[in-house]
């Protein structure tokens, strides 16, 4: 076994094959201290919106593809990672805004069930970094100002979940620290807004404790 399995650290450098329109659920979840193959059809991720696919994205970690979602006429876009759900949990993920006029976003969902999650969120398009939570809707739990991140080029996402306590970073600094014991537990995703064309790569999912 590995180091990483023997940490149970799922890196996801994430792969899904082609997307049909619709909610799709690929059988077979992963186990958290599964290491997600990127040249292989990835099992048990579930796209609940978007069109998210594997493309050769340059930068990208490995063999240069990385996990890239191109839909631009839905509010929200989502993928659903194998593994989970977790209560207490460690997620960080690069990403790389390519374009978008409306947004052009990246994002970490976390605690996700039954179509509500909460998501930080960092904008290509505007200088705030934020954490939302969703439920038949959008609401924003906390803001911190930064610098955009750069359109064409790689960032990193990170954010803790510990019992209440939600912290989220953007390229290693540390932003948002907030309580909100709204959503208990639940899998780990991904999330795009509206227009945005990004890529993520290097998802790595440190569970504290399962659900």
């Amino acid at each position: 076994m590995s180091l990483l399995s023997r940490r149970k650290v799922l890196t996801a450098s994430a792969v899904l094959g082609a997307h049909l329109a619709g909610p799709a659920r690929i059988a077979s979840s992963a186990q958290p201290d599964e290491q997600v193959d990127l040249t292989n059809i990835t099992r048990g991720w579930e796209t609940v919106t978007g069109q998210w696919a594997v493309e050769d994205v340059p930068g990208a970690s490995r063999n240069g593809r990385a996990l890239v979602q191109r839909a631009v006429n839905n509010e929200f876009n989502v993928i659903v990672a194998p593994g989970g759900p977790y209560t207490d949990v460690d997620v960080s993920v690069r990403f790389k805004p390519m374009s978008g006029r409306e947004d052009a976003s990246g994002g970490i969902v976390f605690r996700f069930s039954e179509g509500r999650y909460y998501v930080v969120r960092a904008n290509a398009l505007e200088d705030n970094f934020r954490l939302y939570y969703y439920d038949r809707g959008r609401f924003m739990l906390a803001s911190a100002p930064v610098t955009a991140p750069k359109l064409g080029e790689w960032h990193t996402l990170r954010v803790t979940a510990n019992k209440d306590g939600l912290r989220g970073w953007l390229n290693d600094g540390a932003l948002i620290n907030h309580r909100d014991g709204r959503f208990a537990a639940g899998r780990v995703g991904l999330w795009t807004k509206a227009d945005s064309v990004t890529a993520f790569d290097s998802l790595t999912v440190r569970p504290k404790s399962s659900g």
